[in-house]
């Protein structure tokens, strides 16, 4: 991973970087806006967040999607659309086998198997930062991180973050 690339996410963070694997996605303005890391750290302590978003200006318009009430709306159809249940458990079972295969690309012991993936996948809907990573990483992966997605206004349009 190029330095610059390791302290434009440390300028967005305000601190160094944890398990910091590689740039999985980079915003129009240039600057990672997604992280890979290690599904362990250092001393080997789980770090279950395989793709990290890192940008404070699309975090931040991520932030009023959650508090407009619209994870409740997404946990809500999960509960009454089987379509969409299937593909979230898709999206939670495809974010699994990355992160399982880093750890084995790294040499380290995966993760539990009862271990969270991220954003409350599969059967809820609790961080849609960690879904939108998902879905800028590995996009058509995640259905509420795309929803969020297009949600979102243009984060990038009035210059980079950093």
């Amino acid at each position: 991973m190029e330095s610059s690339d390791v302290e434009a996410v440390e300028r967005q963070l305000g601190r160094p970087p944890r398990g910091l694997r590689g740039v999985a996605h980079r915003c129009p303005c240039g600057n990672p806006d997604v992280v890979e890391t290690a599904p362990r750290l250092a001393d080997g302590s789980p770090f279950p967040t395989l793709y990290y978003l890192t940008c404070p200006k699309a975090a931040s318009a991520i932030g009023t999607l959650e508090s407009s009430g619209l994870m409740r709306e997404m946990q809500a159809r999960l509960a009454t659309d089987d379509e969409l249940a299937a593909d979230y458990e898709a999206a939670h079972h495809d974010y699994v086998a990355r992160r399982d295969k880093v750890a084995e690309e790294a040499g380290l012991e995966p993760l539990p198997r009862d271990m969270q993936s991220t954003g409350g996948m599969p059967k809820r809907v609790k961080c849609l930062h960690a879904l939108v990573a998902h879905e800028l990483a590995v996009p058509g992966a995640n259905p509420f991180g795309r929803e969020a997605l297009d949600a979102l206004p243009d984060w990038w349009s009035d210059g980079p973050c950093v």
